[in-house]
């Protein structure tokens, strides 16, 4: 029966390419007289018809159209192949539809193997990669103008919410040797092997357990990122949150990590947002550092750092600073380890009220962004021996934000629209 199955497909898919076929041939290849506008003001003129080989998700059909030649520009002028979406390519939208989609989940190869099983479309690997990275190109494109948008107060924003979450991250993806030229890295050779691809996710919350936890508000959590500085990073999470409504939510909460660069964005973009440190983080710190000085694996350090996760807990910073303050570590590399964790705790002790933001029934990890650089970046870009360019990255990251986001279809209209 499979075989049946799929040799009726392929003589259904041979019957509809014929039919499509003819119906985009029906206007005589859009012909426009004998000379258009090239585009840019000058007159092309008519030299005759020429053929493409158009992959459709049908099966391959024969496109004629109408060629102009612009003497001026020296290029040739194809009025239908821009009417149909098909310039420059020889797969149709629906097709580059289906290649970005598998080009973001899966690996490019995987992908190809995909298309050819579950809709019968054979087409080569490196066409796969090379439409999927233009698809997430045209979509930074659109984050891009969102970015100019919210900086310059004209991007509008969703419904009011009572909370608005900001949590952002980071995450090392493998690149070829040249993107990590000059810089430092963990590596014996002291050469770096990945760059930080910053990411941010943006969600609500509107509701609590009955033992007034905070519950994230389904299909709330939309994400944007790329490998880039801190200071372009500001910009792209603040149109996320604009997008999102942050100018008419009640309150707006920003979670992270120690790591500095976080708290430089919140401090510029998000000036009235509480900031939390993730409480994990924080008594990560605090196990790390009883290791150091009283030993991996003793009965001290689990005791001490039990301890002090309790202080934590409780939102007594100032305790767990105190006890800090009384370690004496002979050892140089605890000594260090003592000085890093009390500037650590120190810098960022107005963001570990923990007490305080609980009773506020606020989300006091960073779990969901955590979760997101598994999901969004890991689970594509860091699969066993990629390597990528930032630009091709970055172009994959842009195609899974939007999609993991549930702005795919959005985008795919806009950008037929236009």
């Amino acid at each position: 029966m499979e075989a049946s199955e799929t040799a009726v497909r392929a003589a259904m898919h041979k019957l509809g390419g014929r039919l499509l076929q003819g119906v985009l041939n029906a206007d005589k290849g859009a012909y426009r007289g004998s000379r258009i506008d090239c585009g840019v003001g000058h007159q092309a003129e008519f030299v005759g018809y020429r053929d493409k080989r158009l992959q459709t998700v049908l099966c391959k059909i024969e496109l004629k159209r109408a060629y102009y030649y612009c003497a001026s520009c020296q290029a040739g002028v194809i009025p239908k192949d821009v009417q149909l979406d098909v310039a420059g390519t020889c797969f149709s939208p629906g097709v580059r539809r289906m290649m970005g989609r598998v080009g973001a989940k899966e690996a490019f190869d995987e992908g190809r193997r995909d298309l050819k099983e579950l809709a019968g479309i054979v087409v080569k690997t490196k066409a796969v990669e090379r439409i999927s990275k233009a698809i997430g190109h045209q979509a930074e494109r659109v984050s891009q103008s969102e970015r100019h948008a919210a900086l310059s107060g004209k991007l509008a924003g969703m419904a009011a919410v009572p909370t608005l979450y900001i949590a952002i991250d980071g995450t090392g993806v493998p690149v070829v040797a040249r993107e990590t030229e000059g810089r430092k890295g963990k590596q014996e050779s002291g050469r770096a092997k990945t760059r930080e691809a910053k990411l941010g996710c943006v969600f609500t919350q509107t509701l609590w357990d009955d033992q007034g936890r905070p519950q994230r508000d389904d299909h709330s959590t939309t994400y944007v990122g790329a490998i880039e500085t801190a200071e372009q990073f500001g910009p792209r999470i603040y149109a996320e949150a604009v997008r999102r409504g942050l100018k008419r939510a009640g309150r707006v909460i920003v979670v992270g990590d120690g790591a500095a660069w976080i708290w430089n964005i919140a401090d510029e973009h998000f000036h009235d947002a509480i900031q939390i440190v993730d409480l994990y983080h924080a008594r990560q710190h605090l196990t790390e550092l009883a290791k150091s000085v009283y030993g991996q694996g003793t009965t001290k350090a689990t005791d001490w750092a039990a301890g002090r996760s309790q202080q934590l807990d409780e939102g007594n910073i100032e305790a767990v600073l105190t006890t800090l303050g009384r370690l004496r570590p002979r050892d140089g590399v605890a000594q260090k380890a003592v000085h890093s964790a009390l500037h650590y705790f120190q810098s960022n002790a107005h963001r570990m009220r923990y007490a305080d933001f609980r009773s506020q029934s606020l989300f006091v990890g960073s779990g969901v962004v955590e979760a997101g650089c598994k999901t969004v970046i890991g689970h594509r870009l860091k699969q066993s021996g990629m390597q990528w360019t930032v630009s091709g990255a970055n172009d994959i990251i842009a195609l899974r934000c939007l999609q993991l986001s549930g702005r795919w279809e959005e985008f795919w209209e806009a950008r037929a629209a236009g």
